[in-house]
């Protein structure tokens, strides 16, 4: 049992600048990987970009040198500082995250119910 909750969305002008928050709770032993995906309407959800627990890190190239991802390990959260806002990445934003299980702990595969992003231009 597991849940998972995202924060920060809103609506904002282009070159604005929003940080979202996702904090998973439950019955997790430890998280392997958490990442932000994105889908905006009519199109597929796409990868916006992932962390893992050791720190290493995957974005979009859409997203490359605006956007950044960072995580809080002992509190099960991460972040997405969104930087330069532009009108494309407007899109429901949800957070994924991945655990290996123990005997005690199941594995997971979690996501968000989503955080609004909208950027006028």
């Amino acid at each position: 049992q597991v849940q998972v909750v995202e924060s920060g969305g809103g609506l904002v002008q282009a070159g604005a600048s929003l940080r979202l928050s996702c904090a998973a709770s439950g019955r997790i032993f430890s998280i392997n990987a958490m990442g932000w995906y994105r889908q905006a309407p009519g199109k597929q959800r796409e990868l916006v970009a992932a962390i893992t627990r050791g720190g290493s890190t995957n974005y979009a190239d859409s997203v490359k040198g605006r956007f950044t991802i960072s995580r809080d390990n002992a509190k099960n959260t991460v972040y997405l500082q969104m930087d330069s806002l532009e009108p494309e990445d407007t899109a429901v934003y949800y957070c994924n995250v991945k655990s290996a299980g123990t005997m005690l702990y199941p594995s997971v595969d979690a996501w968000g119910q989503g955080t609004q992003v909208t950027v006028s231009s």
